[in-house]
């Protein structure tokens, strides 16, 4: 069996990676700045599959009434710690196989390639980590009642600024640590057509056209995502999200591995494109449920069961999630 050597690939990672890490860049800027980091892309290593984070419990009654005529004896308070888990999510990129003389015909190279397959594959990255994050938001805020407000069953069933401050108002008097909207295009354009129809000015104005599109202030995330349609009833349910931040956190934990080189033994040449890539993701007041195990498929990821609210409150959760036709 023959050893290969150098002189046996045609490795052009750097092209790959340049074309890669721009396309991310740019991503990473939205995901972070543009929803005030409700958001959050963080680069960093984890080992393992999950990463654990403990943290103290609220005490219940801690304070309560003194009598000051008494010397009764009286029960101790304990302090308790929960567990939020972030979990480990693993994929893989391509491979990708094409000959070497389909690129020639079409008077490209092997390192043209690798720049234009590196700028898809950072583009894909990015919109996996945005679509995985949205799956599992909505999936844990559908799971809590009082972090949600049902608007497809009101009339009108679309959109409208009476929703979003029916979703506000689920969080009470802390609803200001909204930080962003984050919508499918369908619900977002409603909002724009009904800003338009009730021609909103003067005193409500203010209030209102403050944000994008009229959003109250905060800006609002457009992404026609998967995640934010369902489409079991007819016509779909749309999700808006209104986010805290850090409602969700998506770490680049792992090292992406890109390999490329050229087959031979064929009657033409091929060239192929491999990589791997992880990151772990945790949801703000939630975890990941420990008896799901590791290695989560998407579908596990969007069930319910797999996610336990750890937070007392919903108020010191991801946000609120508003259900639109």
């Amino acid at each position: 069996m023959g050893i290969g050597k150098a002189s046996d690939f045609k490795i052009y990672n750097e092209e790959f990676y340049g074309g890669m890490v721009e396309t991310l860049t740019q991503n990473a800027d939205a995901f972070n700045a543009a929803s005030n980091g409700a958001l959050k892309l963080v680069p960093t290593r984890r080992k393992g599959d999950q990463v654990k984070e403990s943290f103290l419990k609220l005490i219940a009654n801690l304070i309560t009434r003194r009598d000051t005529t008494s010397v009764a004896a009286v029960t101790d308070l304990k302090a308790e710690m929960g567990e939020n888990i972030a979990i480990k999510i693993n994929r893989k990129i391509g491979p990708i196989a094409q000959t070497l003389d389909a690129w020639r015909k079409v008077g490209l190279d092997s390192s043209q390639l690798s720049f234009v397959v590196g700028q898809q594959v950072g583009q894909a990255v990015a919109v996996d980590y945005i679509n995985t994050a949205l799956s599992a938001l909505v999936t844990a805020l559908l799971t809590q009642a009082t972090a949600g407000f049902d608007h497809s069953a009101e009339s009108p069933t679309t959109m409208t600024h009476s929703a979003l401050v029916s979703g506000m108002g689920k969080l009470g008097d802390a609803a200001g640590r909204i930080v962003c909207y984050v919508m499918h295009s369908k619900p977002y354009f409603d909002l724009m057509g009904q800003s338009i129809a009730d021609k909103i000015f003067e005193v409500a104005g203010v209030t209102i056209r403050e944000g994008t599109i009229a959003t109250f202030g905060k800006p609002t995330i457009v992404l026609d995502s998967p995640a934010l349609t369902n489409v079991t009833p007819t016509p779909d349910d749309f999700y808006v999200l209104g986010l805290v931040p850090g409602a969700a956190t998506v770490e680049e934990s792992e090292e992406r591995e890109i390999v490329s080189d050229v087959i031979t033994g064929l009657e033409n040449l091929v060239g192929r494109v491999q990589g791997e890539y992880a990151f772990n993701l945790g949801i703000k007041g939630f975890t990941w449920d420990s008896a799901a195990g590791v290695q989560p498929t998407d579908a596990a990821l969007a069930t319910a069961a797999n996610w336990d609210l750890t937070a007392t409150s919903i108020k010191d959760g991801p946000g609120v999630i508003i259900t639109t036709k």
